[in-house]
């Protein structure tokens, strides 16, 4: 028999597949459970996937605070209203241009994109990150700072 992983907002869930059964058909059951539908398997694989990409390096808490940037986004009347719509969004993740995102995430990146998808939000609130060291943008200096995590700066 075979076992086919299921990634959710909630959950990351092993589900067995009979035999002669299609493996996409587990899929389209977990993801026919209904729900936000910026809460599925698919974004939260996006959200890390970004996560990983951005902050592979950083330590956990700043790995959620990335991911619950892009929540933070979608919540906002300023940005598109879906994740991909924020991720995808057009010079805002650098990850996204110089192909990144399309890397695996990582298992931890999995994990800091549920516990994003749950609510913890260690940038309190931000809509944008940078690296000090690294961005090359002015206008990101201006904005009002919410935390510092490992090398990144987040801010409103």
């Amino acid at each position: 028999m075979l076992t086919v992983i299921i990634i959710s907002a909630l959950a990351i869930v092993a589900e067995p597949v009979a035999p002669g059964q299609k493996a996409y058909a587990a899929l389209e059951a977990s993801q026919s459970r209904g729900g936000d539908p910026n809460s599925g398997w698919a974004y939260l694989w996006l959200i890390a996937q970004l996560i990983h990409a951005e902050a592979a390096n950083e330590p956990y808490a700043g790995k959620v605070a990335v991911g619950a940037v892009v929540l933070n986004r979608v919540a906002s009347p300023n940005f598109p209203n879906t994740v991909p719509g924020v991720i995808y969004e057009p010079y805002a993740f650098t990850p996204v241009y110089d192909g990144r995102i399309n890397l695996p995430p990582d298992s931890e990146s999995l994990r800091a994109a549920q516990d994003a998808l749950r609510g913890w939000d260690p940038s309190y609130g931000a809509l944008y990150f940078y690296n000090p060291a690294k961005s090359t943008s002015w206008w990101v200096f201006t904005r009002p700072i919410t935390t510092q995590i490992g090398n990144h700066v987040f801010a409103r």
